[in-house]
């Protein structure tokens, strides 16, 4: 039963997480200041994860590959994760 419940935490995670990456992506295409509250808010839970990334694969002048690996690593991790919480609850 708990092993369901961390299931659904870990999928609900990566959804809002990923959701988080590809709203900041797009907002950052547009002259969206950082004074937004909304735009401050996906900073502040998207940065935690997309600045290691950038620490270790710098960007392509002004094209910033880091969302796309962070939304890449998402999937296989929490994938990974589900996969072995599934086969516990097994």
């Amino acid at each position: 039963m708990i092993t369901i419940v961390l299931i659904n935490f870990v999928n609900i995670l990566a959804q809002v997480l990923v959701a988080a990456i590809i709203i900041r992506s797009l907002l950052s295409w547009f002259s969206v200041g950082g004074s937004q509250p909304v735009f401050r808010l996906l900073v502040e839970i998207t940065e935690p994860v997309l600045a290691p990334i950038r620490r270790l694969i710098p960007g392509a002048g002004t094209i910033d590959f880091s969302p796309l690996i962070a939304l890449l690593l998402i999937q296989v991790l929490s994938g990974i994760v589900v996969g072995q919480l599934y086969h516990l609850a097994i």
